[in-house]
Order: structure tokens, then C-alpha cells, then sequence
């Protein structure tokens, strides 16, 4: 029982979701550190709040945001259970650790000199290293809780409510600092987080989903099994003019694919309707593995 115990403890898939977390919360220590304090950018949570005490009382960032993170969780474990611990345990502290201890060494030294190019650097390394903890299915804790129980009993969108707590800490500040170009560049690095961990999660692809309707969707159908060798689906729909039953085609190819189709398309029927959408990530048989992304992640 204990070597079984042992060996799931020490199994791939747990080792490589310690090693995301590890990663994770490093790079977020380094953005807090390094990009984002020393300019003054308060970019929302904890951390955004214990930057302004950091620099208006020289407390430790990493410590503060420590402090401030036990209610939050204490809050989010009475209110989502014990589960939610779990989840934020070790983002919490390994977060809060490595902040204090690279504030500890280094302060607030500048590595870039400039606020911009500091705000995309620190969004970048944030959204990396939240998304790193996020592919876990763990979170990083913070002022996400308040967001959750404002949506939960105001009746708001989880994202609507994020952004007004956010918008609030990034007040805060303004206020502190009474620097306009602060909450610009707050926003900024909020809204590069956001798309890096959205990278994070989906990945990158140049793939294209693809719906076609034509009459002549059999030998449409033929040429795209024969000459690009993609599959597809048919989708049952009617016309909303004269009610009459079509066909539609949906598939998806890669994009250097998808010239190939639109010239197969137009030489069969120029009149047929062609909508191309990017696919952010694609799973199943032909592409990635829906079963690796799910054991990967």
C-alpha cells in the first residue's frame, strides 16, 4: 500500500505539475520583482496592493501579499471548500516565497530602463507563469476570491467582476502615487497577462475551421478527401429565404491548406458560402491528441 501510495506521489504526471508550479510561481516572482515594482505598476490582486506598501512603507512585497492571501483563502475555503485549498496551497506560498526572498537580495532593482517595455516584460512573465499554474489545475489564490463571491451573489460575470476588483487596486494606485501614466501601464500589463495565459493554455495554432454550403457539396466533399486529405462533418440546416434543406461542410485545415480549398470551392461553385474562422486548438484524430492534452495538462 505504501510503495503504491509512494509511486503515485513520485508519478510523471504529478512531478511534471510540480514542476509547472515551481516554474510558474518563479516567473511571477521575477515580473513582480524585477518589471513590475520598480515602475510602480500595480497590476491588480494581492500583489498590486502590496506593492503600494511596499513603496510607501519599504515593507517586503512578498510577505505582505503572504499576509494578505491567509483571509482570502480562509474566505474561499469557507465558501468553495476544502478543494479551494488545495488548489491555491502551493501557489500561495511558493508565490509569496520567491517575492520575498528576490525582494529580499535585490529590492527594487531596474533590469529595463524603461516603463514600457518593463510593463510588456512583466506581463509576459506573469501570464506565463499564471498560466503555468493554471495548466495544473491549481490557482495563484488573491483577489480572485472576492471576484468569485461577487459573481456568486451579485449575479455578475466571473470577468466583469474580476475587472472591477481589479479596477479598484489599480485606483488605489493612482492615488497612492498620483501618477497618471501608472494606471495606463497597470492596464496594459493586466491586459498582456490575460492574453499570455490564454497562449498558455491553447497553445498557438494557424489552423482554420471552415463551414461551406453549396448544392454541389458531394464533389466538394470528394476533392477535399482526395487532394488535401481532410475529413469533415455535415451539418443539417435550411435556408431562412425559402426554407429549402442544405448541407453544410465543416472542416478544418491548416493554413497553408486553405487556398487549396477556397480554389476547389470556387471552381466547383462560384456561388457557394464560405466562412473561415481561426481555431485556436484543435483535438482529436488528425491533430493533437485529445488524450495527450488531457494527461499533458
Amino acid at each position: 500500500m505504501n510503495n503504491i501510495s509512494i509511486s503515485h506521489l513520485f508519478s510523471s504526471k504529478l512531478l511534471k505539475s510540480y514542476a509547472l508550479i515551481l516554474g510558474g510561481t518563479f516567473c511571477m516572482a521575477v515580473a513582480y520583482v524585477y518589471f513590475i515594482s520598480p515602475f510602480k505598476i500595480v497590476p491588480g490582486g494581492v500583489y498590486g496592493i502590496a506593492i503600494v506598501l511596499h513603496h510607501l512603507f519599504g515593507l517586503n512585497t512578498g510577505a505582505l501579499a503572504f499576509v494578505f492571501s491567509i483571509p482570502l483563502v480562509a474566505i474561499g475555503v469557507y465558501n468553495f471548500g476544502w478543494k479551494f485549498f488545495f488548489r491555491t496551497f502551493w501557489g500561495v506560498i511558493l508565490t509569496s516565497f520567491f517575492t520575498w526572498l528576490l525582494t529580499y537580495i535585490n529590492g527594487d532593482i531596474q533590469i529595463v530602463h524603461t516603463a514600457l517595455l518593463s510593463t510588456i516584460y512583466g506581463g509576459v512573465l506573469l501570464g506565463l507563469g499564471v498560466g503555468m499554474v493554471f495548466k495544473t489545475k491549481s490557482t495563484v489564490g488573491g483577489s480572485d476570491v472576492i471576484a468569485q463571491l461577487m459573481s456568486k451573489h451579485m449575479r455578475i460575470s466571473l470577468s466583469r467582476a474580476q475587472v472591477i476588483v481589479d479596477g479598484v487596486i489599480v485606483l488605489i494606485g493612482y492615488i497612492a502615487f498620483r501618477d497618471i501614466e501608472i494606471p495606463l501601464y497597470s492596464w496594459l500589463v493586466i491586459f498582456i497577462m490575460g492574453k499570455v495565459i490564454d497562449f498558455v493554455l491553447t497553445g498557438f495554432s494557424d489552423d482554420k475551421t471552415v463551414f461551406i454550403i453549396s448544392d454541389k457539396h458531394d464533389i466538394i466533399r470528394e476533392r477535399l478527401l482526395d487532394e488535401i486529405g481532410r475529413g469533415g462533418t455535415y451539418l443539417h440546416g435550411s435556408g431562412m429565404y425559402n426554407g429549402a434543406e442544405k448541407k453544410v461542410i465543416f472542416t478544418v485545415v491548416a493554413r497553408r491548406e486553405l487556398i487549396h480549398l477556397m480554389e476547389i470551392v470556387h471552381q466547383i461553385d462560384d456561388q457557394a458560402f464560405m466562412t473561415v474562422v481561426d481555431a485556436s486548438e484543435i483535438l482529436g484524430k488528425g491533430f493533437e491528441s485529445l488524450d495527450e492534452k488531457v494527461s499533458n495538462d
